[in-house]
């Protein structure tokens, strides 16, 4: 949007905007101007053999008193445009019997400057029903009463002007209705824009929560537990101490690779040091399960034989939901546990199921992982499952967590493969 300078933004309003800033004072000049203009016709003679000449007519006090009267109408023409339309429809019907025959001024003047008033402001069906019924009636009248005969210019020239006004009032009414209905849209596209964007960062905050904190609780996690075992063993076994050690290296170097990736996230698209590196999916599941295993957990993996590529949404979600079941095990389960991993891959869906068969020490709430009555992960839960879960409803898949009847913990996950929606990101 174009923005502007609030000093100059003012001015403008005042030298081109000030009949709709000031609109009484724009009406009281208006009613003044009509009013010079039907007195000096009243005493002008437009059509003499000499051409028109002025001061040549007397002014009557009655042609004076009516067209004073109907001018000052004009002032209140925004706040009652019936009522103000009525009394100088009624004034043009009086000077048209006063005067009969006789020349006088144009009072219908204001009539007709009333019946646009009342056409820009009122609807369309309202404006057909009243000006129509202005038109008639005050080409009847002067058709009556006024200059002989009935069809003389000055008759046909009442209904002319009073159904132009009519017709000029509703085609401002119409544009303005058009100019604010675009306003309108204009301004509501701009907020949903404005809504879309605002949706879309939050989005990929969340996107970007989600992967730093896999990233850093996985390997984390295991850079703590090799670090208590290398302190351990530091003085008895060194050997183990120092195997310990590289295993921490190991996932450190691994945790600073992916967050240099997921942080790459962040840069321009046409930035050269952007990664170009591939999301993990399913097909390095044995690395990230070869890394608990030389951590110290047992895991059982199940996974199919390759049928096709997954979706890459797909299969970075599984990934991420092994991922972060591990490491709750890892953190949790408690000495000796032993984790099952195991993948089942339909025609219409994607199955991950983690299980452990450790109670843990302060069991399962310490994992965050039993739901609560509403489906909602329980009070004192970490970030983790919640992250799973929005990561598997971003799929429109299901997350069942909870304890298992024979012991231990227990996640399963199924991911549907028709209904992914193309180019969605996790």
């Amino acid at each position: 949007m174009t923005s502007h300078d609030p000093g100059l933004e003012v001015p403008r309003v005042g030298r081109f905007r000030w009949h709709q800033t000031h609109p009484l004072a724009f009406d009281a000049v208006l009613a003044a101007v009509a009013l010079a203009a039907i007195l000096s016709t009243s005493v002008a003679d437009l059509h003499g053999p000499q051409g028109p000449r002025f001061g040549v007519r007397p002014l009557s006090v009655t042609n004076a008193s009516l067209a004073a009267v109907a001018c000052a109408a004009l002032v209140l023409r925004r706040r009652l445009p019936r009522t103000v339309l009525a009394v100088t429809g009624l004034l043009t019907i009086v000077e048209l019997i006063a005067q009969g025959g006789a020349p006088r001024g144009p009072v219908v003047g204001p009539a007709v400057l009333a019946l646009y008033t009342l056409a820009a402001v009122t609807d369309r069906p309202t404006t057909w029903r009243i000006g129509a019924l202005t038109m008639v009636g005050l080409a009847a009248a002067g058709m009556i009463f006024g200059t002989r005969p009935w069809y003389s210019q000055e008759n046909l020239a009442i209904f002319a002007w009073t159904g132009m006004a009519a017709a000029a009032g509703d085609a401002v009414r119409s544009r303005r209705a058009y100019i604010d209905a675009m306003r309108e849209r204009a301004e509501r596209a701009e907020r949903t824009r404005e809504e879309e964007a605002g949706r879309r960062v939050a989005e990929e905050r969340l996107r970007i929560a989600r992967e730093l904190h896999d990233v850093v609780a996985h390997h984390i996690a295991l850079v703590n537990v090799q670090a208590g075992v290398a302190s351990h063993v530091m003085d008895n076994r060194p050997d183990q101490a120092k195997q310990a050690l590289a295993h921490v290296r190991e996932a450190s170097r691994s945790a600073l690779e992916e967050l240099r990736a997921t942080v790459g996230l962040l840069r321009q698209s046409d930035d050269p040091t952007a990664p170009t590196e591939p999301a993990p999916g399913l097909g390095v599941l044995d690395q990230l399960v070869d890394g608990f295993v030389r951590a110290g957990l047992p895991v059982d993996l199940e996974l199919p034989e390759p049928a096709g590529a997954l979706p890459a949404s797909v299969d970075l979600t599984a990934y991420r939901v092994v991922q972060e079941a591990l490491t709750n095990v890892h953190k949790h389960a408690g000495d000796g546990a032993r984790a099952t991993v195991r993948i089942v891959r339909t025609g219409s869906g994607l199955t991950v199921t983690v299980q452990d068969d450790g109670a843990g020490p302060a069991g399962a709430d310490r994992r965050g992982g039993a739901d609560g009555p509403d489906g909602r992960p329980a009070h004192g839960g970490g970030h983790g499952l919640t992250g799973m879960r929005e990561r598997v409803l971003a799929l429109r898949g299901t997350l069942v967590t909870g304890p298992r009847a024979a012991g231990g913990f227990q996640v399963l996950v199924t991911l549907p493969l028709q209904s992914v929606r193309t180019g969605e990101s996790i």
